[in-house]
């Protein structure tokens, strides 16, 4: 234990052990332990799918993720119009922050200049900040409830994320084509992966700058 405060690098064996204890990823506790390789291998072994257009998602991996989280639930998106429509993950999000997750909902302030900037790239002629207010009035019946917060962000986005704990589906955006036309990779977190704690590192940064939602 001494050598591993003075600097030395555990064993591989030992630092798995260790980051489980903490509930840690390894590479927190000791980043340059692992070769690019490693890590290259481990993000590989990240990849559960990947569908080539949103619309291809099935709807069954949307609720199933969401349903199976205990911890952490986020969404960082413009609008997310499909998802606020629904339902099904409406009642998924408040049986799950009554049971204890936290919920986040990150939407795009529909007046800010990084909505008009989406606007214009998808050539939707000014319906991105309705889309976003459309989002709004549906997801009306969550606001209020304990566990579910809601932010507005003004930043440019390059992916949407959904997160639920250590499971991602992360839509990236694609200039001039609409968020539903661009591909979803659907990510699972490993040890000394990087990908997944990339993404959810982008989330906490946009959820810190964004404004609350009386």
């Amino acid at each position: 234990m001494e050598r591993w405060i003075t600097g030395r690098t555990p064993y591989r064996r030992h630092r798995y052990a260790v980051a489980a204890r903490l509930g840690v990823d390894e590479v927190y506790l000791w980043p340059d332990a692992l070769s690019s390789d490693q890590v290259a291998s481990a993000s590989e072994s990240e990849i559960i799918n990947i569908y080539p257009h949103r619309w291809t998602v099935p709807s069954e991996v949307w609720r199933t993720m969401f349903d199976n989280a205990e911890e952490e639930i986020g969404v960082l998106v413009y609008s997310g119009l499909f998802l606020s429509e629904d339902a099904g993950i409406h009642r998924i999000f408040r049986d799950k922050a009554r049971a204890g997750a936290r919920v986040r909902i990150l939407l795009g302030d529909p007046d800010s200049e990084s909505v008009a900037q989406r606007d214009q790239d998808e050539g939707i002629d000014g319906g991105m900040a309705p889309k976003i207010k459309n989002a709004l009035v549906m997801y009306r019946p969550l606001f209020g409830v304990e566990g579910i917060e809601f932010r507005l962000h003004r930043t440019v986005l390059y992916n949407s994320i959904y997160r639920a704990d250590d499971q991602v589906l992360v839509n990236t955006h694609i200039y001039s084509f609409a968020a539903s036309q661009a591909p979803v990779l659907h990510l699972r977190r490993v040890a000394g992966g990087g990908m997944v704690n990339t993404y959810l590192d982008s989330f906490e940064r946009v959820w810190d700058d964004a404004t609350p939602m009386e």
